[in-house]
């Protein structure tokens, strides 16, 4: 460990090179293109190997981009369907995009971005410091100066764009099983299994927008980026040019996702057991943290020195710890507290009434990881020979740990040593970071199952690994007594060979079923919603309501929003919960005030949210109010004894009784089998409350 106790001896070049001779007896086409060995037979080897991880790659893009098009009917939808289908969050990061477009010069759009007085009524933020939209900019600036307009629409660039990264994600995942197993026929194996595995592994053909669709292939390139440097034979050039490859995708990452600190956090933890166990030298480890912490910073200038970032756990963790935490107050880090009272009430560490945690809570995206996906996994064989080369390889990094911990060299190989033990010790780097990288992420999936696809990725990789690579199958063979040359090559390609015919055989008609199926979106009462909005509103109007639904709005109708789904703003948070109290119990007076403070003219009621049926009681919207506002909950069931009956009825439904408390301020201008919308009358001078910022809940 670098910070506990100092190596000794010379341990690092001489002793890696020690661990290339006994744990890579095979030569390998990559290792031998990363020596130098450039004869004609290794480069058409390679080049095939090339060609078909980005064969593999192009085809993902067309099946996901073939599955959304059936799905919706993309090409044949109106312009406000299209949009429409670019559901909560990713609606609101499409509309910027768009909004670039329709600036009269790119200037003047970035202006607009930095100054934007639209998407928070009476606030003005700057867009590029607060949200992670850099490429919706980069892909807007794209497309008014390249020469394609005549020939494609703007929105087909976009969805596009997102459709060719799954290609960059799959040729990510296919490198890094590549340089772990020495054959490209894991790799291969990698492409098949993501593919096949889709619904786990992917959200992209339906959920376009989301940062996690941008930066994910960034990050699996990543990944084998540090398993290339991590490798033994590269030379100084080799390991300067991975060095920047790791610095630029790391870079992109962290550009395109609000989550990369919790991220490189759990990779940062894994740099460090690596340290700790003494596999990995100095050299390596400063500079995995050094690339951690330059992308993290040129992220926060990007983001004008966004505090956020900044104060990070990952980068407390890498700099100095202590001294963020000292200087906590000063840096007034409060726009990630919400994740922490989240975590706190996850694990029953913290009250469970706090509104913010709630909404996460309630979500099945951020609960447990069902059950159903590890059968879903092991249905196409790819759990069985994941879990057998973790279980084996886990015991042996554990063995080999410890032996380097032991030892009173600090590492160094004694040459009274036996040849296996000697084979125990020298555990690769490459191998013994995917595989803890794998554990660490696998353990943060279960935990929170909107993680699982930074999981289930790499889990292809690993599993190919197993099957493809000499490790696993020399352990197999050896527990056999039967390990030889002959029948390490006969595993290692027999086995994968029959995986690809079995797979065949078994889902290659479900895909070709798949994609014959053909839908048509279908949402009228939003569509009636939204032209409704655009006609029959002033283009100045602001409009309050659900965080998913006022996304929708500013992309398809430019109408100011009171608040909206990015929810990494404490002030934001604050006047979500505000505006949500037109779904709780609350008077006429109280709601109109709210909404006046926040600027509202427009309040849109949703029927799915006021009479929710979809969570259990206790998660449903109404409940998580009530719950705040320290009143007792709809329906059958206990309720803490500290709640107490509301003194109104639930606003949602009182205002459409037309009672006169109710009309003196609202009038329906809108109405359909979904949506409610109602105009705010001017105040009545009678009105006993002027405050001019909202009241909190009773």
């Amino acid at each position: 460990m670098t910070s506990l106790r100092q190596r000794k001896g010379s341990r690092g070049k001489e002793e890696v090179q020690t661990q290339q001779a006994n744990c890579c007896t095979h030569h390998h086409y990559p290792e031998k293109i990363l020596q130098g060995d450039w004869s004609w037979r290794c480069i058409i080897w390679t080049s095939i190997g090339w060609s078909v991880s980005v064969g593999l790659g192009l085809l993902c893009c067309i099946y996901v981009a073939t599955l959304h098009e059936n799905d919706l009917w993309f090409s044949n939808i109106k312009e406000v369907e299209r949009e429409i289908s670019f559901r909560t969050e990713c609606g609101l990061y499409y509309s910027y995009y768009k909004q670039m477009l329709q600036a009269s010069s790119i200037k003047e759009g970035l202006l607009e971005l930095i100054h934007d007085n639209m998407t928070e009524s009476r606030r003005t933020i700057n867009l590029l410091q607060r949200m992670n939209i850099y490429q919706e900019v980069f892909l807007s600036v794209l497309y008014r100066l390249l020469p394609i307009q005549p020939y494609l629409e703007p929105v087909y660039f976009y969805i596009y764009t997102v459709f060719s990264l799954q290609a960059v994600y799959v040729i990510g995942l296919y490198l890094t099983a590549w340089l772990l197993s020495g054959s490209w026929l894991a790799g291969t194996l990698t492409g098949v299994w993501y593919i096949l595995n889709r619904v786990d592994t992917t959200r992209v053909e339906f959920t376009i927008s989301l940062r996690e669709n941008w930066s994910l292939p960034f990050f699996a390139l990543q990944v084998a980026a540090i398993t290339c440097y991590l490798r033994p034979q590269l030379g100084a050039l080799q390991q300067k040019v991975m060095v920047w490859l790791m610095y630029v995708t790391t870079f992109c990452f962290c550009l395109m996702w609000q989550f990369n600190q919790f991220i490189l956090l759990v990779q940062a933890l894994v740099i460090y057991s690596l340290d700790c166990a003494d596999l990995l030298t100095t050299t390596q480890v400063t500079t995995l943290y050094l690339v951690q912490v330059s992308g993290l910073l040129t992220v926060w200038l990007l983001q004008f020195c966004n505090s956020m970032i900044l104060g990070s756990l990952v980068l407390s963790f890498i700099v100095a710890a202590l001294f963020i935490r000292h200087y906590h107050k000063v840096l007034q880090l409060r726009s990630d507290e919400h994740i922490f009272k989240f975590i706190k009430s996850k694990f029953a560490l913290g009250s469970t009434r706090d509104f913010d945690a709630g909404l996460y809570l309630c979500e099945e995206a951020f609960g447990l990881l069902p059950l159903d996906t590890l059968e879903r996994l092991a249905g196409t064989l790819l759990l069985y020979p994941y879990m057998l080369t973790v279980l084996l390889l886990c015991g042996t990094l554990a063995v080999a740990a410890l032996q380097n911990l032991s030892s009173p060299g600090g590492g160094l190989v004694e040459e009274k040593r036996g040849a296996a033990e000697r084979r125990v010790e020298a555990f690769r780097p490459d191998v013994a970071y995917n595989l803890l990288h794998t554990v660490l992420y696998g353990i943060l999936a279960f935990s929170t199952m909107r993680m699982k696809y930074i999981w289930t990725g790499h889990m292809c990789a690993v599993a190919a690994y197993g099957v493809c690579g000499t490790e696993v199958w020399t352990l197999v063979l050896r527990v056999l007594r039967c390990n030889t040359k002959v029948l390490l090559r006969l595993f290692r390609y027999a086995v994968p060979l029959l995986i690809f015919c079995w797979l065949y055989y078994k889902f290659w008609p479900k895909l070709m079923e798949e994609l014959s199926e053909l839908r048509e979106f279908y949402d009228p009462d939003t569509v009636e919603l939204m032209t409704w909005i655009s006609t029959k509103t002033p283009k100045q109007a602001v409009f309050a309501g659900s965080m998913q639904l006022l996304a929708g709005i500013k992309l398809c109708t430019g109408r100011v929003l009171t608040n909206h789904p990015h929810y990494e703003d404490k002030v934001l948070r604050e006047r979500t919960r505000q505006v949500y109290q037109v779904y709780a119990r609350r008077s006429p007076e109280d709601v109109y005030d709210i909404l006046r403070a926040v600027g509202a003219d427009y309040v849109v009621l949703e029927n799915s949210i006021c009479y929710e049926r979809r969570h259990r009681r206790g998660c449903r919207l109404r409940d998580l109010l009530d719950l705040a506002n320290g009143h007792v909950m709809d329906g059958p069931g206990d309720n803490d004894p500290d709640l107490v009956p509301a003194a109104h009825q639930r606003f949602c439904e009182a205002i459409k009784t037309d009672a006169a408390a109710y009309t003196a301020l609202f009038t329906r201008a809108f109405q359909n089998k979904t949506f409610y919308v109602y105009r705010l009358k001017k105040k009545r001078k009678k009105s006993t409350k002027t405050s001019s910022e909202p009241h909190p809940p009773q």
